[in-house]
């Protein structure tokens, strides 16, 4: 089983790339996130691997992090999501947005990939708020959970900020991290009002 490849980049397609090792080349199917990270042909280039195994063929599928490939493993759990999908998913939404859209269940950004319907997007969200919570998120995220508490307590004061920051034109889960920031910067939890605007200042940042 291969885990990892380390080699020149031989080319480069909107699909993958050809991985040059010591004279062997690999088709790799990638994201266009980590094709946009590995540079241009004739690059050194080392990549997390994940080998897809069937009876008429051995897929690669290839990452730059760790967080990419565990989000790979983790919608691949969802039935409907096959590699290909996985990847279109991952094309259109980075591990720390993917994070934000299952917890705030945001299925409309995950419905933006490629080969992703409204009720695929819905089960994606759905199977994964509970396994996402231990996933490694990138480099500067900052999210909290937000409690679901009863009328009058702070769940619903930080449920209601969020929809009110989607109202204003934001989807839901850009509303939701950043409400989510705001909750982490403060010691206290804020007051409604309080809660939007330090909401609006981290969305404008």
């Amino acid at each position: 089983m291969i885990g990892k490849l380390t080699g020149v980049i031989d080319s480069l397609n909107e699909d993958g790339l050809l991985l040059d090792v010591n004279g062997v080349g690999y088709v790799v199917h990638a994201s266009s996130k980590t094709i946009a990270r590995l540079g241009a042909a004739g690059a050194s280039a080392s990549i997390l691997i994940e080998t897809q195994v069937r009876e008429d063929a051995i897929t690669l599928f290839g990452f730059a992090d760790h967080a990419e490939r565990d989000w790979f493993r983790l919608l691949r759990s969802v039935q409907g999501v096959g590699g290909k999908v996985a990847l279109a998913i991952l094309s259109t939404l980075t591990p720390n947005d993917l994070i934000h859209a299952v917890a705030s269940q945001d299925k409309a950004s995950v419905a933006r990939a490629n080969g992703v319907g409204p009720k695929l997007a819905q089960r994606i969200v759905t199977e994964l708020k509970d396994k996402a919570a231990g996933l490694e998120l990138g480099a500067g995220a900052n999210v909290v959970a937000l409690p679901a508490g009863k009328a009058g307590e702070g769940g619903d004061v930080v449920n209601d900020a969020v929809s009110a920051l989607v109202n204003l034109g934001y989807r839901r889960s850009e509303a939701y991290g950043a409400v989510s920031k705001a909750l982490a910067s403060n010691a206290a939890r804020p007051e409604l009002n309080d809660l939007i605007v330090h909401g609006l200042r981290e969305l404008s940042q």
